[in-house]
């Protein structure tokens, strides 16, 4: 196998016509470039230097392996180069997937507070709900899923738990799930309703896991919620509910940069939070553009 110190000491003997030199050059006695060299011909299988006089001048094999070197050694210094900036958090990509209400709240400060930090290092970001994200992570396709699961509920599927089990888990956020109602609803000045309170009522649901979480807890609380409309998008939900159209609960995390106009939220009782996480692979976690964006996802939301 051709090294690249015993091409850099080539090289230095190509270029300087002897041993010692090279040496000189390279810092080095001359028998460790003797050394160096005999071991390069044995790995080549060929000669690669011939004495004349008190010069050394190369063979053909040894013009042609001269010639690749100056650009294999190149790329060898480019590449160290590119991995020191890396490893030295000036330059790097990161690509992360987030659910979007986290999009709208979470991340831009996560990423304004990146790129002041670390300018040369790329953030790119794309939208997804739980479990789409998580595959995303699994099938390398972003470095970072930012996402959330509710607690277990009673008869609610026990593998729901496991879904992160082979991954790094940075904890971000507990999110609370409040009640929303129109204005003129009955509980809009009570500030607190139980979910059994609102057991008669039309429901607004949201994205497919939220949706069936609210089925699991309202179930636990004595009634199956008649869903009439459902959407991924919570703004919808919200302009729903403030039409008058029904009720919802939602994460406080989704009325933090939308208004609900006519509507009020309510604090729903007993408590139920959502868990809002950074994941990532365990290989990932060591990159260290990775692990500067997690310590800005936690510190965005105070953690």
């Amino acid at each position: 196998m051709i090294e690249a110190r015993h091409l850099r000491v080539l090289r230095a003997v190509a270029r300087t016509g002897s041993f010692s030199a090279a040496a000189r050059e390279l810092g080095c006695t001359q028998p460790a470039v003797s050394q160096q060299m005999k071991a390069l011909e044995q790995s080549a299988g060929t000669p690669l230097l011939v004495r004349a006089g008190r010069e050394m001048r190369l063979t053909q094999a040894g013009q042609a392996l001269v010639r690749h070197a100056v650009g294999i050694l190149a790329g060898l210094t480019a590449a160290e180069e590119e991995v020191a900036a890396i490893a030295g958090l000036r330059a790097g990509r990161v690509r992360l997937v987030s659910f979007p209400s986290g999009s709208s709240t979470l991340v831009p400060t996560a990423l304004a507070k990146m790129r002041a930090a670390h300018p040369g290092i790329r953030v790119s970001l794309d939208e997804a709900e739980p479990p789409r994200s998580i595959e995303l992570l699994r099938g390398g396709d972003c470095e970072i899923a930012l996402a959330f699961r509710y607690p277990e509920v009673r008869g609610a599927d026990p593998a729901a738990g496991a879904e992160w089990e082979d991954l790094v888990v940075r904890p971000i956020l507990s999110d609370r799930l409040v009640g929303l109602v129109p204005d003129g609803h009955r509980l809009a000045k009570a500030g607190s309703a139980c979910f059994a309170d609102l057991a008669g009522e039309p429901w607004i649901a949201g994205c497919p896991r939220c949706r069936t979480h609210l089925v699991e807890v309202c179930e636990s609380a004595g009634f199956t919620p008649r869903i009439d409309f459902a959407t991924d998008d919570y703004p919808a939900v919200i302009g729903l509910v403030g039409a008058g159209l029904g009720v919802a609960a939602l994460p406080e995390l989704t009325l933090a940069s939308v208004r609900p106009k006519g509507a009020t939220a309510v604090r729903l009782e007993p408590a139920v939070h959502r868990e809002i996480v950074a994941l990532t692979l365990p290989d990932l976690a060591q990159v260290p553009a990775v692990g500067a964006m997690l310590d800005q996802l936690a510190d965005a939301a105070g953690r």
